[in-house]
């Protein structure tokens, strides 16, 4: 059974591939392993060693530190975005981001507001 750190630490460096849109294969060849080492490491049945790690990190522009935000605070398997909806809040994501700016915001005001409606 894969340790809950090595579970968390690929569904980050899951979420990180997604947001910066590569796939497995385009990561794969960043870090010269196979792509299905990345689906190892993502779910957690292969753990990642600190090398690669710190590679992951140079390939997906984040500090080693990205891959372990959020464990301490993660008390249900809900609190993290490859959960239940997890690939419309991913695919949401890479759509966001080829929004230009200015778009952006308007979007995030609209989104914004309407949360607010919901909860209150």
């Amino acid at each position: 059974m894969a340790h809950p750190i090595d579970i968390h630490v690929g569904k980050r460096l899951r979420e990180r591939r997604l947001a910066a849109g590569m796939t497995q294969s385009q990561l794969s060849d960043e870090v010269s392993v196979k792509y299905q080492q990345i689906q190892k490491y993502e779910t957690g049945a292969n753990r990642v060693s600190s090398s690669r790690l710190w590679e992951f990190a140079r390939a997906l522009k984040v500090p080693i530190t990205f891959f372990f935000d959020g464990i301490e605070e993660q008390t249900e398997p809900s609190h993290n975005i490859a959960g239940a909806g997890g690939r419309e809040v991913l695919a949401l994501v890479r759509i966001f981001r080829a929004i230009p700016e200015a778009q952006r915001k308007a979007i995030l005001d609209l989104a914004t507001s309407l949360g607010k409606k919901s909860t209150g």
